[in-house]
């Protein structure tokens, strides 16, 4: 909106100056001013996939790539299998955006009207700043702490050395404490824009991220000396039964049937009472997007068996032990008495699921896009249906209008759950008001914390029952939202989950009756399975599995060009 007339927001580097910088003795005097400011976070540091065909939408994009969710044509070399070489210059490490609201937080006490006037936009920009810091942190732990918009003459601050990731934690914390005490609650705020929960939320997130890093890293060369992650997640608790307790938001009950595939195709949430931020296109201004255009094909991706095995049966037992599992013969038996989330999920030939293309009337699925082009072709069998919106308008080019979710109040009973699950404190009120909550809306059975179903395929045996299957129901919930690479990283699970892993996708020989003039045989046989008859897409090019590298993969290795130029950096382990 204002980056062509704010420069500011072109510098790359910490002591940039624009070249068209703002004049500050035009500038800083009206709370206006400091939403104009402000309002220039929202477009680029929130993502919008707008007006681009290869960046299809929050369910499609990046999604859950680089976990154990979801895959695409090729393997993943470099965040998965350990092939990521040390780079002489790299935009990851870049800190121009930081700059940019330090920018801001370094002068706005220079208008002349009363704070109280424009207070939430300074809680705006500590939200911001938390959230671009938090971004830093995940990627590469220890950091520089910056508090103000460096110039070529801050010397000491430029070649500074870096800090404790628990050191950094804590300061975005209370960068965030800051944002919340200024920014007012949903009642009091205007839809769009940051309020008092939001904040809450991604401090309930940062939170839960850094006390299970901090858990489950002890002893290893990413751990904190002396921190087993407790102090966090009592704040990653709080902070989300904050946001619960203030009943500003709730869940969206519409249907089981159809109300948790409802929830991700909508072209307006204004009247959500789940979606707590979400961006809003306009194709008679040209805002609009591609990803329901797409998303009726593969997309170069498919769901993983891992993930699609992990839904409970509907008597809320895993497949492992249900009665009620139909196997996984067919697409159909797949989704049969299990977790509605799972059919509103993936696609399945079922004469309920439809697809919609180039603007034609809705047809019923039949099976997984396997031909045409790479970005084109779905690479398990097990296709995405999440997000999808059948309405052919959505199909044309430059009509797409489905919103961009980028905050949700499931989130906020998902971290509440496990913060005290991890912390041992946990209750069965605890669940009834999270997990089951959950649950209730799909019409899945309630969790019984004294009763909890054992599954012999739990990824995580060595852990408790309850943390298993919160882990499960976050998974299931939050399924292609792009939170799963996050999950394995906090949770230092690359060992369990990734290290060997071959994935997998459905069985092959349900779809040999759909050949057809465009699914031919030829491409029928051109699909790999495994001795048990699942397609095995890499069965070629990763016989061995994936090969990350427990001692050094779990950061980013920070540029050589970035060493040269300050020696107190010291570089991550492995690297």
């Amino acid at each position: 909106m204002l980056s062509a007339v704010f420069g500011v927001f072109s510098a790359c580097q910490l002591d940039e100056t624009p070249k068209d910088h703002i004049s500050d003795a035009d500038f800083w005097k009206s709370a206006n001013d400091m939403r104009l400011y402000v309002n220039n976070f929202y477009n680029n540091y929130l993502p919008s996939d707008i007006q681009t065909y290869f960046s299809v939408g929050p369910y499609t994009k990046d999604a859950d790539e680089g976990s154990d969710n979801m895959i695409k044509v090729d393997y993943d070399r470099d965040i998965l299998n350990g092939e990521r070489t040390l780079p002489a210059s790299d935009g990851n490490w870049s800190w121009g955006s930081i700059r940019n609201v330090n920018y801001f937080l370094g002068n706005y006490q220079k208008a002349t009207v009363n704070f109280d006037s424009y207070k939430k936009y300074v809680g705006e920009a500590y939200f911001f700043k938390s959230m671009l810091y938090f971004s830093m942190l995940k990627k590469y732990g220890d950091l520089p702490w910056y508090e103000k918009a460096l110039t070529t003459q801050d010397k000491d601050e430029l070649y500074k050395e870096r800090e404790s990731r628990y050191e950094i934690a804590h300061k975005i914390i209370a960068d965030l404490n800051k944002a919340i005490e200024y920014l007012p609650t949903k009642a009091e705020g205007e839809a769009f824009r940051i309020n008092k929960e939001i904040a809450q939320l991604l401090k309930a997130r940062i939170a839960l991220y850094e006390g299970t890093w901090e858990k489950y890293h002890a002893g290893t060369v990413f751990g904190v000396a002396g921190k087993d992650g407790s102090d966090f997640l009592k704040l990653a608790a709080d902070a989300a039964d904050a946001v619960i307790n203030s009943g500003a938001y709730s869940l969206d009950n519409v249907g089981v049937e159809n109300g948790y595939w409802l929830l991700f195709n909508q072209t307006d949430y204004t009247s959500s009472k789940e979606v707590m931020l979400w961006r809003k296109y306009s194709p008679s201004d040209g805002l609009y997007t591609f990803w329901s255009r797409y998303s009726r094909l593969g997309l170069g991706k498919g769901f993983t068996k891992s993930l699609i095995d992990s839904y409970l049966c509907t008597d809320g037992k895993p497949i492992s032990s249900s009665n009620l599992y139909k196997g996984d013969m067919n697409l159909v038996n797949v989704v049969t008495n299990r977790d509605p989330r799972l059919n509103q999920t993936m696609q399945v030939n079922d004469d309920k699921h439809f697809i919609t293309h180039n603007s034609t009337p809705p047809n019923k699925f039949k099976y997984p896009a396997f031909y045409g082009p790479n970005e084109d072709k779905c690479v398990t069998g097990y296709q995405l249906y999440k997000g999808h919106n059948t309405d052919q308008t959505q199909q044309e080019i430059g009509k797409g209008s489905v919103g961009y979710i980028y905050f949700r109040y499931a989130e906020a009973l998902l971290i509440s759950a496990e913060a005290k699950a991890e912390l041992g404190t946990i209750t069965q009120s605890d669940v009834d008001n999270t997990i089951n909550k959950l649950r209730k809306r799909v019409g899945m059975p309630d969790l019984n914390l004294n009763a909890i179903d054992k599954d012999t395929n739990w990824q995580f045996p060595t852990l408790s029952p309850i943390i298993n299957e919160v882990r499960r129901e976050r998974r299931v919930e939050l399924a292609i939202e792009g939170y799963r690479h996050d999950d394995i990283w906090r949770w230092a699970a690359a060992d369990e989950l990734i290290v060997g892993w071959k994935p997998k996708g459905a069985k092959k020989s349900q779809f040999q009756s759909f050949i057809n003039a465009d699914f031919t045989q030829q491409i029928y046989n051109a699909l790999l399975e495994d001795a048990d008859g699942y397609i095995d897409p890499y069965q070629k090019t990763l016989p061995s599995g994936y090969q990350f590298k427990l001692g050094r993969d779990y950061l980013l290795p920070i540029p050589t060009d970035q060493i040269t130029l300050n020696p107190k950096l010291k570089q991550n382990p492995g690297w």
